[in-house]
Parts: C-alpha cells; sequence; structure tokens
C-alpha cells in the first residue's frame, strides 16, 4: 500500500473478533457479547485479577465517521469507571489508525494533555488485524510522536 492510498474499511467486528482471539490466546476470559444496542463494554476481558473494558472501533471509509467513532469509543471507555473493577479504559483500533493519532492529539494538544492526566486508565490498543497482534499505548504517548 502506497502512503497515499487508503486502507479498505475495517469493520468494528473485524476488528473485535481479531482482538478477542488475541487476548484468548493470552489466557483472558470474557464476558458474552453485547447485543447490538445493549450497554456495556464491547469487550470485556479478565485474566487472574486484571479486567479490561474495551471499546472496539473499525476504520469507517469516510473521515467523519472515523473521528464519530473514536469520540463515541472515547465517552464510553470512560464511562467503564462507574465499574468498582474497572483500571484499565481501553479504545481498540486499526493498527493503520497509527498515523492519525499524533495529528489528532497535536490538534487538540492541551485538552489531550489534561485528559492523560485526569485518566491514567485510558489507553490506546492498535489491532494488527493481518498480523494478529496489537500494540498497548498510554493516552498522553501520543503526543509525544512525531507525525
Amino acid at each position: 500500500m502506497n502512503s497515499i492510498q487508503s486502507p479498505t474499511v475495517i469493520t468494528n467486528i473485524d476488528t473485535e473478533n481479531c482482538l478477542r482471539e488475541i487476548l484468548e490466546n493470552e489466557g483472558y476470559k470474557f464476558s458474552s457479547k453485547k447485543g447490538i444496542g445493549k450497554l456495556g463494554p464491547d469487550i470485556k476481558a479478565v485474566k487472574d485479577k486484571e479486567v479490561l473494558h474495551i471499546e472496539v472501533i473499525g476504520y469507517a471509509e469516510s473521515g467523519l465517521e472515523r473521528v464519530g467513532d473514536f469520540y463515541e469509543a472515547f465517552f464510553s471507555s470512560l464511562s467503564r469507571l462507574n465499574e468498582k473493577d474497572c483500571r484499565h479504559c481501553i479504545i481498540a483500533m486499526p493498527s493503520f489508525s497509527k498515523k492519525l493519532m499524533p495529528i489528532r492529539a497535536k490538534i487538540h494538544k492541551v485538552a489531550w494533555k489534561r485528559i492523560a492526566e485526569a485518566f491514567p486508565e485510558l489507553e490506546i490498543w492498535l489491532v494488527d488485524i493481518e498480523n494478529k497482534k496489537y500494540q498497548k499505548t498510554t493516552w498522553i504517548s501520543w503526543l509525544k510522536q512525531k507525525k
């Protein structure tokens, strides 16, 4: 893929299924999948005493949809703080989003930093569907990255 061409659309379901498979291989157990219109995280994974609350987004065709999906996942992930066991509020997205995140963080620099300070539980995970792996990142790390 050249730098001008966008990837094909990656659905939320593709991203979620890939991440579930990876986490299952790491020994995590899951709450049942939430149905359409149901409340709760897309993935709640538990291993030992670690509980992960994960909101999953795909890579939409439209830039406007991608922005909307991100901000919806952001607010949904923070709403998990109502749960006593919530120590990780995770937004999982396709790894291609890695190119956009430093730009998004720099555009909202002051707010991005304040969000990181207020919500240290907030993480962004990049899911590589093709290679079946993921990268964990902190919210603040995106301000430190170069475009």
